[in-house]
């Protein structure tokens, strides 16, 4: 284990995020919060340098290239820092007074959950609100595929960050150079939220707010500036172009990247993005459907409230709009069932992913076909290829191990003594990172009732779903720490 190296590059994340204060400083002084901007500036400041002591550590290291085992100890150990610097604002400024809060606050943030412990959002400051929904922003593509689109030095191995970080079953690169890869994601990325804006914008909504909603929708985080959400704009208009654009942010950025370029076959051959809109397409139908009678006969309204909900929720973004709660039990576990599977492989979105959900089922089919045809040899298909057997054997560990963290996960916040649903959407809100479940954890309800120990546990299984598993649970394993 490069020890060294590994100090080094958390450094240059601590960078990162230092300099990324700034913005939020600067809002503040656009507001005059004059005790805010200090705050930020001072806080990044400190980043700074603690920054450029730990890529001092660089100087010396054995080598260059990263490993897997030390690319997945880099990127749980980067995003834990980035999870605790984010919190820092939040306390210093006396706006959320507990430390475990604002850890809670920042992880769920980073992470894109958009779970909160605030009972009232709107006493936020301006800067807060902004550094809050920023959080999103950032962690919606990865902050490590940021920094590698900053230093090309790293491109070499930085292949070791993107596996460990990037959301979905083979991360790969767009073009021969990783960091170059880098900047087109976030060159796609920006370029959609800078669109999104404008167009909430010219939809009536004011522009700060734009911006708030526009990271959040992005990042497919959740962070609004209003308690009641997207609802309390009351405006289809703007219902409509952020479920629009939460779906796209949930598709495989590396699609719009073949779309510029007019790859088509790659764009046509890919599996995901078809079953993903069906999924999304035959949801909103029977929830319409099942949810008509409570809207009082009237398609339009549920067509409005069915269309938003599962556009929130197969993506994680968690915006709301009507109470979900409220609905019907076959919407209700619908709803459930769309947090689990989540968005593509590829995008800002978390749970299992659409790409792991097909290819369990054509496990699935593969093992009855066997059963009805024992001498046939079958292998499992995607995009028109046969897939490796080792991809199949990740994707059912992977399946196994989501449900066992869910589990375990559950085992712990029970002790809280909240009831089944509330417990265990809970945990499956944070590890596929999603933000309202049910019962007490619903569309308008909140987690400041859950205990500190509760808090903590939510906020390291929210940090191990965005890091797809396997990143934070190898902290625990003592062989990880032995030197090879």
């Amino acid at each position: 284990m490069n020890y060294r190296m590994i100090i080094a590059i958390l450094g240059y994340i601590l960078r990162v995020e230092g300099v990324l204060l700034f913005l939020p400083a600067l809002v503040a002084v656009f507001y005059r919060e004059w005790s805010h901007a200090g705050i930020f500036a001072v806080l990044g400041a400190v980043l700074l340098l603690l920054s450029f002591l730990m890529t001092h550590a660089e100087k010396g290291a054995p080598r260059k290239r990263i490993q897997m085992r030390e690319g997945f100890v880099i990127v749980s150990f980067g995003w834990l820092l980035l999870s605790l610097g984010g919190a820092l604002p939040f306390y210093f400024s006396g706006e959320i007074p507990s430390l475990v809060d604002c850890f809670f606050e920042s992880a769920s943030g980073f992470t894109t959950t958009g779970s909160t412990i605030l009972t009232d959002v709107e006493r936020l400051s301006y800067s807060l609100l902004f550094w809050r929904s920023f959080t999103h922003w950032i962690g919606g593509m990865g902050v490590l595929v940021f920094l590698l689109g900053l230093m090309p030095k790293l491109d070499a191995s930085g292949v070791q960050l993107v596996k460990a970080e990037s959301p979905g079953v083979m991360p790969g690169k767009l073009v021969p150079r990783l960091a170059q890869s880098s900047r087109i994601l976030y060159g796609i990325y920006t370029v959609m939220t800078i669109l999104l804006i404008l167009l909430l914008v010219a939809a009536g909504m004011p522009f700060f707010d734009s911006v708030i909603h526009a990271m959040g929708t992005a990042g497919t985080g959740g962070y609004s500036m209003k308690n009641a959400s997207i609802g309390a704009y009351h405006s289809m208009t703007i219902e409509m172009i952020i479920a629009v654009f939460m779906l796209l942010f949930g598709v495989n950025f590396n699609l719009y990247y073949f779309l510029v370029n007019r790859k088509w076959k790659d764009v046509l051959s890919n599996d995901e993005w078809k079953v993903y809109f069906l999924v999304v397409a035959f949801s909103v139908l029977f929830i319409m459907v099942n949810t008509l009678p409570g809207c009082g006969g009237s398609l339009l309204q549920a067509f409005r409230g069915a269309f938003f909900s599962v556009s929130s929720i197969i993506t994680t973004t968690g915006y709301g709009t009507v109470d979900f709660n409220l609905w019907p039990a076959f919407s209700r576990f619908l709803m459930v069932l769309l947090m689990m599977v989540g968005a593509c492989g590829g995008s800002t979105g978390g749970g299992l992913k659409v790409s792991r959900v097909i290819i369990l089922f054509r496990c699935m089919n593969r093992e009855i076909n066997r059963i009805l045809h024992p001498n046939q040899i079958r292998g499992v298909r995607s995009d028109g290829q046969t897939l490796d057997s080792n991809v199949v054997r990740q994707v059912l560990v992977f399946f196994f191990t989501y449900m066992m963290v869910i589990i375990g996960g559950s085992l712990l916040v029970s002790l809280d003594g909240f009831d089944l649903e509330t417990t265990v959407t809970a945990v499956i809100s944070a590890v596929s990172n999603i933000g309202p479940g049910l019962a007490g954890v619903g569309p308008v309800e909140n987690y400041a009732a859950f205990s500190p120990l509760s808090k903590i546990v939510l906020s390291i299984t929210m940090l191990t779903g965005r890091l797809e598993l396997f990143p934070m649970l190898l902290l625990f394993r003592p062989s990880t720490w032995k030197k090879e």
